[in-house]
């Protein structure tokens, strides 16, 4: 499960070729926090700024967003809050630096991250809604998690038990292709586990933040 990440950095955006991110947003991003979300268009690769936590077309509120961040895709057409939006094939990638998870040392939780070992930026699954509430439109997002019990890394995170998720990297190779899906469960063929030799992983406690800082557009100075 992830429930806090810092998304890619405008020089990382750059770096990959994306076009310029049109908003700012802050350095780490938490449930119900905004972020951006690259999809594809007809007119090619574009950027939204969503909510972490997906707000179905029934639900009356935000609020719900703070419980619906990671989506298990295996049940993500049982699910009532994922169920339209998977079944419209309205996937993209959430683009982070890093993400974090607990690590129990001594049946205490510590605060990991998860990067690349390039330092480049990397494509979480996600699946999106576009909606109104009461007049106003509403984007939102969520992660999709799979099994991570055999995974060499995602396995020795979060509460000891039987029980270990991952979110699932879409490789920068195969960006097109999961954004292209007509089919739904052609998602199917992208739940794997990131090439653990391409990541690293480093025990960050966390710091005090006294003032959320946003990333500036160069593009706007």
């Amino acid at each position: 499960m992830c429930a806090n990440f810092k998304p890619l950095t405008i020089e990382q955006a750059l770096q990959l070729g994306l076009p310029p991110i049109p908003f700012e947003y802050v350095e780490e991003v938490y449930p119900s926090y905004k972020t951006p979300l690259l999809f594809k268009s007809d007119h090619g690769y574009e950027w939204r700024e969503v909510l972490f936590g997906l707000v179905p077309k029934w639900s009356e509120d935000t609020n719900i967003s703070k419980h619906t961040y990671n989506a298990r895709h295996e049940t993500l057409f049982q699910k009532p809050s994922f169920l339209e939006a998977a079944s419209k094939c309205k996937f993209g990638v959430i683009p982070v630096t890093e993400f974090y998870e607990s690590k129990y040392i001594d049946n205490k939780p510590q605060r990991w991250a998860v990067r690349r070992k390039d330092g480049k930026a990397f494509f979480i699954a996600a699946l999106y809604e576009i909606r109104k509430l009461n007049d106003q439109v509403i984007r939102s997002a969520t992660m999709l998690t799979m099994n991570a019990i055999d995974h060499p890394m995602m396995k020795d995170f979060h509460e000891p038990g039987d029980v270990k998720r991952s979110v699932v990297v879409i490789p920068h190779e195969r960006l097109d292709e999961w954004l292209s899906l007509k089919q739904p469960h052609q998602l199917y063929e992208f739940m794997q586990g990131f090439p653990v030799e391409e990541f690293e992983c480093l025990h960050v406690p966390k710091a005090k933040i006294e003032k959320v800082t946003p990333q500036l557009n160069m593009f706007d100075l």
